[in-house]
């Protein structure tokens, strides 16, 4: 079940063919069936008692994309934040944080962001490529020198941009990772992925790989002498004034802050799981992180804003290569951040995530709105991950 479970940690990992996975549980049905509005709907968080009842009795168009993510889509949970262009912030829920006892969602709850760790992992590499510590186009042998060989691979022709864009041809290491559950090394993960033959040459395409970002991690531990988890800490975490956002230590498979609990299902008439506390460390650098829909709001908009990167490192972040085939009609990717059309015009600049038991997805733009949407269940079908989406573009763009 594990390799199952453990998906590919992308984004938006866009599977064919893979069935809508509507129904649920016998305990989630009958907690989903007795649920009234006030449950399935819980009023926005406002200073306003008022407001906040109003929002409850008529559900504005975010909470109502959040309830059919639970009604409709099957999801467990789902709960959101949204930012608007004067700052103002709305959390929203809908479902319920856990099944077997059927308590509320967490407001802003703990999530794993999955793939979302990415971005925070690009913005450490290019805060040392402004200190002249890294050269983006220099090779991954410039620092890892003799680790990166295999079937056409060799670390001497792949550059450190590569590895951030996703133009390495590096094979993706979590589609042979096996069943077994514990603790694995970044080496280990490496070792995997170096067993099976390279994708394409250096920068002769574009295939997401979280092996690329194994690499980029283990380039910032050789670079600074400390631990990747410190460094995202120390520049990103507290820079960004993130307070509920941490990289889990060795062996930490809880979540430390109020959460929902994340659920699986095995096949689409299977009862959903709850594997909410999981060992993280096969996601490293490519996925581990926990945050809340609000501090990756806070997050990408403080790195849209120039807070976390000087101009030059960000427009660098900001140059993007096509990459439709994993998120979607007109995504880019840049370096370490995806963006995305949105249907009322302009651009979104995110990332997304995708981990067993929980799935994000949100953006920032330029004129100073987030939003970041959560729900607890790992989507594995399109039309589930088209409505998530869905929900995002209507919060931003309402």
């Amino acid at each position: 079940m594990r390799a199952r479970i453990r998906q590919d940690l992308r984004s938006s990992t866009r599977q064919q063919g893979g069935r809508r996975r509507r129904a649920v549980s016998a305990a989630a049905a009958v907690a989903i069936g007795v649920m009234t509005l006030g449950a399935l709907a819980p009023p926005a968080a406002a200073s306003d008692s008022a407001a906040s009842a109003a929002a409850a009795a008529r559900p504005d168009a975010v909470q109502q994309a959040l309830n059919a993510l639970v009604r409709d889509d099957g999801m467990p949970a789902a709960l959101a934040s949204v930012k608007d262009r004067d700052g103002r912030t709305r959390t929203y829920t809908a479902g319920l944080g856990n099944l077997a006892t059927g308590a509320p969602v967490p407001v802003d709850g703990q999530v794993r962001i999955g793939s979302n760790t990415k971005t925070f992992v690009a913005v450490v590499v290019l805060q040392l490529v402004a200190e002249r510590r890294v050269d983006l186009d220099a090779s991954v042998d410039t620092y890892l020198p003799g680790l990166v060989r295999g079937k056409g691979i060799n670390g001497r022709r792949i550059t450190v941009r590569q590895l951030l864009q996703q133009t390495s041809g590096l094979p993706n290491y979590s589609n042979y990772l096996g069943d077994d559950v514990r603790y694995y090394a970044p080496r280990e993960l490496l070792a995997t992925a170096l067993q099976h033959p390279a994708d394409f040459a250096p920068g002769k395409s574009w295939k997401y790989s979280n092996t690329n970002y194994v690499l980029a991690g283990l380039i910032v531990q050789k670079v600074t002498g400390r631990p990747l988890a410190e460094e995202i800490d120390r520049r990103v975490v507290r820079r960004a004034g993130l307070r509920h956002t941490y990289f889990p230590a060795p062996g930490d498979a809880s979540i430390r802050e109020p959460h929902p609990h994340g659920y699986y299902r095995e096949s689409a008439d299977a009862p959903l799981r709850d594997i909410t506390e999981i060992d993280p460390s096969w996601g490293w650098a490519a996925g581990q992180m926990v945050s809340t829909s609000s501090d990756l709001n806070r997050f990408f908009s403080a790195l849209l804003a120039g807070r976390l990167l000087p101009s030059a490192q960000l427009a660098q972040m900001r140059s993007t290569v096509p990459a439709e085939a994993t998120f979607g009609p007109g995504a880019r990717y840049g370096l370490g951040l995806v963006s995305r059309p949105l249907p009322c015009g302009g651009l979104s600049w995110g990332h997304g995530g995708s981990f067993p038991g929980y799935e994000t997805r949100g953006g920032a733009t330029d004129d100073g709105r987030a939003t970041n949407v959560a729900v607890t269940m790992q989507l594995t079908d399109e039309a589930g991950r088209r409505n998530l989406e869905r929900a995002v573009d209507t919060a931003l763009c309402r």
